[in-house]
């Protein structure tokens, strides 16, 4: 099992803040395939301007996202041409009301999408909407790359358990890599008295592991801190690893997805990849 059709989206010109080296390096380490899609945004919200000004605002503003979709994906071309992988570019448009649906339907058929991380000053809404759209609209594990950070083949993962059904889909989504990797580490921060494993926690999780071939240890540890996405990422610094697997978790009925607390926590403390799956 490997990662044979990779998904990385591109919605800027500078391709340094981008995921591209990344998916590129990842790519030629699972022999797959990798599709990038150079996405042009139109920023603006429709409906508020004075009467009569609308559709002229709104075709300028769409003119300006077509052409930078354009740039974007002249650039990638540029880029690609000494890349020894195969690869396949795509310009599109969206506006942010339309990313959900655009992105998500091209990452439905991935096997996985590698994206920059979604937060930071030099970050915006887009980069926000096209990550919730790949891990809620389409349904696909994300591994997303702190800037000039690459992963051909971790040495040492950590895995984020809390018996939860995104947990578990999340390491079973990351199994090429975790059969690649020298050791996993299972961490579990305060396991929870009454739980089903309490006698044993991260045993059946190891078990199941090691029948995949996968050289799995587990520390269960203490949440010393307020917030657990720090004590995740020290306990990673501690492990000197160099991926952690983890559940994402959203909540609304406002929007079709936003992350849950603990997930955008991580995502913004983040200093090695983070393989995501909800």
């Amino acid at each position: 099992m490997a990662y044979k059709s990779i998904l990385t989206v591109i919605s800027g010109q500078d391709l340094e803040n981008s995921a591209l080296d990344g998916a590129v390096s990842l790519t030629q380490a699972q022999d797959g395939h990798l599709e990038i899609l150079a996405l042009g945004v139109d920023h603006s919200t429709p409906g508020y301007y004075y009467a009569g000004t609308n559709a002229m605002i709104e075709q300028a503003t769409m003119e300006r996202a077509r052409q930078e979709a354009d740039e974007i994906e002249a650039a990638v071309r540029a880029a690609m041409k000494t890349r020894q992988c195969r690869w396949a570019s795509e310009a599109a448009l969206a506006q942010i009301g339309t990313i959900q649906t655009l992105v998500g339907n091209r990452a439905r058929f991935s096997d996985l999408v590698v994206l920059p991380k979604p937060y930071g000053e030099d970050k915006g809404v887009a980069e926000e909407a096209v990550m919730e759209a790949a891990l809620f609209a389409g349904n696909v594990p994300v591994l997303v790359l702190p800037r000039q950070t690459e992963l051909r083949r971790p040495e040492k993962v950590v895995i984020a358990w809390n018996q939860s059904a995104e947990s578990l889909d999340a390491v079973r989504a990351a199994m090429p890599l975790l059969r690649q990797a020298a050791i996993s580490n299972i961490v579990i921060i305060d396991p929870p008295r009454h739980g089903p494993d309490r006698s044993d926690p991260g045993g059946m999780l190891s078990q199941m592991l090691s029948r995949h071939g996968v050289r799995a240890e587990i520390s269960v540890i203490a949440g010393t801190m307020p917030r657990t996405a720090d004590v995740l990422a020290r306990h990673c610094a501690d492990q000197q690893a160099d991926l952690l697997v983890m559940g994402a978790y959203g909540h609304s009925r406002f929007r079709e997805a936003i992350m849950g607390g603990a997930t955008r926590d991580m995502l913004e403390a983040a200093k090695i990849p983070v393989f995501m799956s909800h």
